[in-house]
């Protein structure tokens, strides 16, 4: 099992990296505007005008194949927050178990996952309300998988065959994933979309002895590096910003501009 040194760790790793891809446009930008600053004091920053965004998917990608293969189950749902510049909070969980049934060697596992991270999107967006997006994104996984007794036999033509059991125990693998896809709004808040998931497992020695053959949320379990794909459908609840609305408030009412005389007449008292 993970330590919790390991855990922390971990979380800090992602918490830098997400912060590094934070600061990165912050810092280019400031190359851009070393000559403008010489003639302005100040720069006014542009207020975010997208609004905010939460915006709840469900895979039906798994489903489907839960169906077709038989011995395994994996269900998830997902969330994204909007924070700004194209950046997004994301929250992933799920279940799933599988069904080893093997003439040597039969178990079963179930677990439940949870990942976070952020998404960056891509592509320019063409006016505040478009949030059609293609995007990348990182996260740290985690999940909480329970196999059972172990049955297995060991077949041996010279010493014979040897039968037994292994108890059941308890994993906690650790993964980061690496993330890209698209999402389409088909009507308003309705949106569908898929990505694409390159997953690396941190601690897979910590059962390496009988490694889970899947883990729901992760894939193979005696894999350390494994590609996954999701398929959503989305809806999105969508609400404006306090301070852009009170922004348009304060606005002041456009006013009569002066105008010059003609050049060689007098004006008029």
């Amino acid at each position: 099992m993970i330590s919790v040194k390991n855990m922390c760790r971990y979380i800090y790793i992602l918490v830098f990296s997400a912060l590094m891809l934070l600061d990165m446009p912050g810092a280019f930008a400031q190359a851009d505007t070393a000559t403008a600053d010489t003639t302005s004091d100040h720069k006014v920053k542009k207020p975010d005008r997208a609004g905010h965004q939460l915006c709840i998917s469900v895979d039906y990608f798994h489903p489907v194949m839960n169906a077709l293969l038989g011995d395994r189950q994996s269900y998830e749902i997902g969330a994204d927050y909007y924070l700004h510049n194209e950046y997004y909070l994301a929250a992933e969980g799920g279940f799933g178990s599988a069904t080893v049934g093997y003439s040597d060697l039969s178990y079963n596992t179930n677990n439940s996952f949870f990942r976070f991270g952020f998404n960056k999107s891509v592509l320019t967006r063409t006016r505040p309300g478009d949030w059609d997006m293609m995007f990348i994104g990182l996260r740290l996984g985690a999940a909480n998988v329970n196999r059972g007794f172990a049955h297995y036999t060991i077949v041996d033509s010279l010493w014979g065959n040897d039968t037994g059991s292994r108890q059941g125990t308890s994993f906690v693998p650790v993964w980061m994933e690496l993330t890209g896809g698209v999402r389409v709004e088909l009507v308003k808040g309705l949106s569908a979309g898929w990505n694409i998931r390159g997953k690396f497992m941190l601690n897979g020695k910590s059962f390496s002895a009988l490694s889970p053959l899947y883990i729901a949320g992760y894939g193979r379990g005696d894999k350390n590096t494994v590609f996954d794909f999701n398929a959503y459908i989305s809806y999105s609840i969508r609400w404006r910003r306090k301070s852009l609305e009170a922004l348009e408030k304060k606005a002041p009412a456009d006013t009569a501009k002066p105008t010059l005389a003609p050049a060689g007449k007098k004006e008029n008292k």
